[in-house]
């Protein structure tokens, strides 16, 4: 009897509930007791917010996502970037400037140059070059245009650089020969040495001084009219990498530059020494980045030593021992390289630090530097280029009011 009213009440309560859903009246509502609301509860439900409602995630670009995270963060070499970032201008207009007739360029064309003088479009010219008025001068000439030239100051510390570039050409010129004895057929299209000549310190008329070395270099022109510097002579002399003078100084040292694991089976259960021994087995003995590269089976543990050397070798020669992708990436057919160079080189963090942004990475020879970040050997070229970055963060407050006026009635 009780079992058939418990059943009968339940049933009443359904059509309640279902009839309340069905027609809601706000009148009349439908009113569930709190002992068997408890019974129908809707916690199981998932609740969605729309789409349209939803905080979108912002995804972080190439273009500023860090290469390196912390702890691995070096803020010595990240530094470095930087600077690099806030003279490109300096740098881009200096190169630029100095091969115009007289030195000089019209102030209208050079708001229209931002990607040869290295400002953002859109950007004023004028902005970035009030930021060195040690460097550049804004001045009126006879046509009643403006025009941009060198400081006096300036015009004096082009001709220190003329007389290093001229007191170290045969230093250079190793370097080029040695570049070309990396590549696979010993022939480097001209063009690519050019565009990165200050990476290596070449002066920018080398095109012309190589004329004057007929037993090293021949020019040759290619049916599309492509000039291609090619090696006339083999020196064996100049055929050994940095990697392999260090290795007869100190060879302890020398092994541990580098890692490369051997893969092996868990079931072979050997101990930390053990691995430690049989890895150091594959990391030696060195592959010459002079050798042919195009012999190795692309994919082999050889190959990758062989192009591991190349990139050391390559840094090596460069005057900060450093150099960014697309320095890399220019050489990439002439040295046998592949487009999985990052993950190669992030596997060697014992000699590579790789910095910058995921887009525009850049590589440094971590042994070339010291603790605090600077040079051990530093070039002739990289002394002067600090002595110029130097002349050139004096700001207008340092030279006096005077100065700013004389900039301000030029317009």
């Amino acid at each position: 009897m009780i079992r058939r009213r418990l059943l009968s009440s339940a049933l009443h309560f359904q059509n309640r509930l279902t009839a309340a859903l069905l027609n809601p009246n706000p009148e009349t509502p439908f009113r569930i007791s709190p002992i068997l609301a408890s019974h129908f509860s809707t916690s199981f439900l998932v609740t969605k917010t729309p789409k349209k409602f939803r905080k979108k995630r912002k995804k972080e670009s190439a273009r500023t996502k860090p290469v390196q995270t912390q702890p691995n963060l070096s803020p010595h070499f990240e530094n470095l970037l930087l600077r690099d970032n806030r003279l490109r201008f300096l740098i881009r207009t200096k190169e630029f400037l100095s091969k115009q007739p007289e030195r000089i360029l019209r102030l209208d064309d050079a708001g229209k140059l931002h990607q040869q003088l290295g400002f953002p479009r859109g950007r004023k010219v004028v902005k970035f070059l009030q930021r060195h008025p040690t460097v550049f001068q804004i001045y009126r000439h006879s046509d009643n245009k403006l025009w941009i030239g060198f400081t006096e100051s300036m015009e004096e510390l082009l001709e220190e650089e003329s007389r290093i570039m001229n007191d170290m050409e045969d230093e250079r010129v190793n370097v080029v020969r040695k570049l070309l004895m990396m590549s696979k057929d010993k022939r480097i299209p001209l063009s690519k040495i050019y565009h990165n000549r200050l990476l290596f310190g070449i002066p920018e008329d080398f095109r012309d001084r190589i004329a004057k070395y007929p037993k090293y270099f021949k020019v040759v022109v290619e049916a599309d009219g492509k000039r291609v510097v090619e090696l006339v002579t083999w020196d064996p002399l100049l055929a050994v990498s940095e990697l392999q003078k260090e290795y007869m100084v100190d060879e302890d040292k020398a092994k541990k530059a580098f890692k490369f694991k051997v893969k092996h089976g868990k079931s072979l259960g050997l101990e930390e020494d053990d691995e430690r021994r049989l890895n150091l087995l594959n990391t030696l003995p060195l592959v010459s980045p002079y050798s042919d590269g195009r012999k190795k089976d692309l994919w082999s543990l050889d190959a990758e030593k062989f192009r591991v050397g190349v990139i050391h070798e390559f840094l090596s020669l460069t005057l900060e021992k450093r150099a960014y992708i697309h320095n890399i990436v220019e050489f990439k057919d002439e040295f046998c390289l592949t487009k999985h160079t990052y993950q190669m080189l992030k596997k060697q963090g014992r000699s590579f630090y790789l910095g910058g942004t995921e887009m525009n990475w850049c590589v440094f020879l971590k042994d070339a530097y010291g603790e605090d970040g600077s040079l051990i050997h530093k070039d002739p070229q990289v002394v002067f280029n600090e002595k110029l970055y130097g002349f050139a963060d004096v700001s207008m407050k340092e030279l006096g009011a005077d100065n700013e006026r004389c900039v301000d009635n030029a317009f």
